[in-house]
């Protein structure tokens, strides 16, 4: 069933889905965890070598950036859960091999990348079992909760609160939005902040774009509205306008599709599957990813080779 990334809980049975309330209620369960990204843990280091790839594979191969988006998330989310023990350059890219398939199967992408054409150095290659394995262990750490709902949930139901005549301009907001949204993802700072709080403070440093004259008349809308922190969406506001002041609003423009809205993405049915508290992965030779929606329940498959790191048991928030 496919569900669209701009309304993730539709697909649910109307007595389990109540429209926006719904979203504000459940978004804190596509949060990472709160916790400290400090430059000596070691998920500071995966998470920097993650994005880096990441950015590089998106601007080599122009990948969807909602399916970026999605992969980056998925990659917090697990970061944020999973007590990573070894500082290995090559566990960020078989992490990031694995939630870009996830994310592609959402999105329903084709997705086929080699990870030597990834910034990768030689003999770091894995084989697909290596991959499908790592999936698995990012499926139970997000409890296969991949439905992720994002600051694109909320543009619409923020827009809505304004009164705005011309629907080319409430387009044009809309885009805007998206395009600082997609900017600012790899942003440690912004992880601290729900969705919709990155939702609204982007609608508001598009509107500061765009139509400034509107800045204060819609930011005074979104104050009033009874789903938003205050104090949080504020300081959300501050850091984001501080973010683009500093650079990223010259990079708008120049980024792939990120004026595209979100399409409508494949439903993975949620499943449960046992796994020890500790797992080991292997790595082998080389991977070529195909997503197709038919391989989306592959066998998952036991790992061979000689360099193996471990991931503890999932944390609990």
């Amino acid at each position: 069933m496919e569900l669209a990334l701009e309304n993730p809980l539709a697909s649910f049975e109307d007595q389990q889905y109540d429209g926006v309330s719904a979203l504000f209620a459940n978004e804190s369960d596509h949060m990472p965890c709160l916790f400290s990204f400090k430059s000596s843990d070691v998920r500071f280091f995966i998470r920097r070598n993650a994005v880096s790839q990441i950015h590089h594979a998106q601007l080599s191969y122009g990948l969807d950036p909602f399916m970026v988006y999605l992969s980056v998330n998925y990659i917090d989310r697990f970061l944020s859960k999973q007590q990573i023990l070894e500082k290995k350059p090559w566990i960020a890219r078989i992490l990031v091999v694995a939630c870009l398939s996830l994310a592609a199967k959402m999105r329903n992408c084709n997705l086929s990348i080699s990870l030597s054409d990834l910034k990768s150095e030689k003999c770091f290659e894995f084989d697909a079992h290596s991959i499908q394995r790592m999936e698995a262990i990012v499926l139970g750490a997000l409890e296969w909760r991949m439905r992720s709902i994002t600051p694109f949930s909320f543009l619409h139901y923020f827009i809505s609160l304004f009164e705005i005549d011309d629907s080319s301009l409430t387009m044009a907001l809309k885009q805007r939005s998206s395009c600082i949204i997609i900017n600012l993802q790899y942003e440690l700072k912004l992880l601290q902040y729900k969705p919709s709080t990155i939702a609204a403070s982007a609608l508001l440093c598009a509107t500061q774009d765009l139509i400034p004259l509107k800045f204060t008349s819609f930011k005074d809308e979104i104050s009033s509205c009874e789903y938003v922190n205050q104090e949080k969406w504020l300081d959300c506001l501050r850091a984001m306008q501080e973010m683009l002041t500093n650079g990223y609003k010259s990079n708008l423009h120049a980024s792939p599709s990120c004026t595209s809205t979100p399409v409508s993405v494949l439903d993975l049915q949620r499943t449960r599957s046992e796994s020890d508290n500790a797992t080991t992965f292997n790595s082998v030779n080389t991977v070529i990813l195909d997503t197709d929606s038919t391989n989306k329940r592959r066998r998952l498959n036991g790992l061979s080779g000689n360099r193996t790191f471990k991931i503890s048991q999932t944390q609990q928030c």
